[in-house]
């Protein structure tokens, strides 16, 4: 062995100890950094699944108005960084390439939970007959949107009536609005044959006799009964008692401020009438 430290001899000794030390091989450096990586991705997209469940179910919005390093606040987003170990790997502590909170992403989120939520209850509802409730309005872009609402007994005989959809139509006459519910219910594999009953304002493109949106369905089905919305009548109702009476006028601000369970105060104040419209 030569006393040179860069002898020949003394180099090859030092390559057979490097290749005999599997721990510095570059596969196992790489794999180890592979793994580190894919635990906080996971980590990264398990947190804005978290948060985004969160502020949905408790109907907040995501983003904030202002939402550079500067501003104060910066969006409900920022609930991610609740702990240190999701705080090191999230938001500005993200690679810019897999920062998991953008708006796309959070909006595929959101469609993943609308999908698996639509399948849910299409697996309640199974074969079985089914009611349908559309009411349509305006967003905050003046865009028409149309919210279509599912009422079935499920197998256990619990009547339920759940949120199905929302779908952007270009106009609100009663043929684009046939087309839509049907597009969407034929995505489900739901049959319009099954539908045994509708519930929507009295607009007369949706319950007008002749050309409204509920006589193209019973002429496609007529096992569909019309009803005219009991919220909508309870609605018409409320506002015509609010303009002739005061006191009822008053009441109504009250329940606005005191929350849901004081509406059945409402049961005291006003009588509907289910047999006719007219009557309020």
């Amino acid at each position: 062995m030569g006393k040179d430290p860069n002898s020949s001899h003394r180099v090859a000794i030092k390559c057979c100890c490097d290749l005999t030390n599997q721990a510095q091989h570059i596969e196992a450096i790489i794999e180890k950094q592979t793994s580190i990586q894919i635990a906080r991705n996971h980590l990264r997209l398990k947190t804005s699944i978290d948060v985004i469940k969160w502020l949905t179910f408790q109907t907040c919005a995501f983003r904030g108005r202002d939402e550079c390093h500067e501003s104060n606040n910066r969006g409900n987003v920022l609930l991610a960084s609740y702990n240190e170990d999701v705080a090191a790997v999230v938001l500005e502590n993200a690679p810019q390439n897999a920062s998991y909170h953008s708006h796309g992403i959070q909006k595929q989120i959101l469609s993943i939970f609308s999908d698996k939520i639509q399948k849910f209850i299409r697996e309640e509802i199974n074969d079985g007959n089914f009611c349908i409730l559309v009411d349509e309005s305006e967003d905050e872009s003046k865009r028409e949107q149309m919210a279509i609402v599912l009422r079935f007994v499920d197998k256990y005989g619990f009547t339920k009536e759940c949120f199905f959809d929302i779908v952007h139509v270009l106009d609100t006459t009663s043929a684009t609005l046939k087309e839509e519910i049907c597009i969407v219910l034929s995505r489900h594999n739901l049959s319009v044959q099954n539908i045994r009953g509708q519930g929507y304002d009295s607009a007369s493109n949706m319950s007008g006799e002749w050309t409204g949106l509920q006589d193209l369905f019973c002429a496609e089905c007529p096992f569909a009964y019309y009803v005219h919305c009991f919220a909508h009548r309870l609605q018409l109702a409320l506002v015509r008692a609010s303009k002739q009476v005061i006191s009822v006028g008053q009441s109504s601000l009250y329940i606005r401020k005191s929350g849901p369970k004081d509406f059945d105060i409402l049961a005291l104040l006003l009588c509907v009438d289910s047999s006719s419209v007219k009557s309020y």
